[in-house]
């Protein structure tokens, strides 16, 4: 078998990252094949995945990282948990499961904190989630620059909008007023107190 591909192509029958690709390539465990027009191809016959994917998984572990906003939500946390072991089991990775049940406003969250340690000590090689916003609601950006930065390869199950988006934002939202209400009227004032119970009731009335 002698069939040159695209790199897109490439990553997706090894079930890697194009990123993850390009760095096997700088390490010289991949050599892309110059057309006559001058474009890299990747030779097909040449793969071999399992090799790659053996390398890898005995240098760095692959985590993946659950979490919901709030106790009422512990169902979601277990569907996203199954989600991700079925995902990993059925691409043979080894890996750990990190969760949390706090705010995605939240940035001291224990599971985060451990997920952020291992990946800038460079003990993990791939981070599996299945939302974006699961990692933050602002700042999973940075997290995903990090990880660039650390060769840690991130694989986002659904890129689309979460099912749970909206409730985890009215609840983001409600914690943002609390403090700054907290901070302007005093936690145990009349006003404060007035203050959130509408932002409570308006809430519950758009759900």
């Amino acid at each position: 078998m002698n069939r040159l591909v695209t790199i897109g192509e490439a990553s997706k029958a090894l079930g890697i990252s194009i990123s993850t690709l390009r760095r096997w390539q700088e390490k010289g465990k991949i050599l892309p094949v110059l057309t006559k027009g001058g474009h890299r191809r990747y030779d097909l016959a040449k793969l071999m995945p399992h090799e790659f994917h053996h390398t890898e998984a005995n240098e760095r572990t692959t985590l993946a990282y659950a979490r919901v906003s709030s106790h009422d939500q512990k169902a979601d946390l277990e569907r996203q948990k199954q989600v991700l072991e079925l995902y990993c089991a059925q691409n043979g990775w080894t890996f750990q499961m990190v969760s949390d049940l706090g705010s995605g406003m939240n940035y001291h969250k224990k599971g985060l904190r451990h997920l952020l340690n291992a990946i800038l000590a460079g003990k993990v090689g791939r981070l599996v989630i299945t939302h974006k916003d699961r990692l933050l609601r602002f700042g999973a950006e940075l997290v995903f620059a990090i990880c660039e930065a650390k060769n840690v390869e991130v694989v986002i199950l659904n890129k689309g909008e979460d099912a749970s988006f909206e409730e985890d934002l009215a609840k983001d939202l409600l914690e943002i007023i609390t403090v700054f209400s907290a901070r302007l009227y005093g936690s145990r004032s009349r006003k404060n107190q007035k203050i959130l119970d509408a932002c409570k009731k308006a809430v519950e009335e758009n759900r």
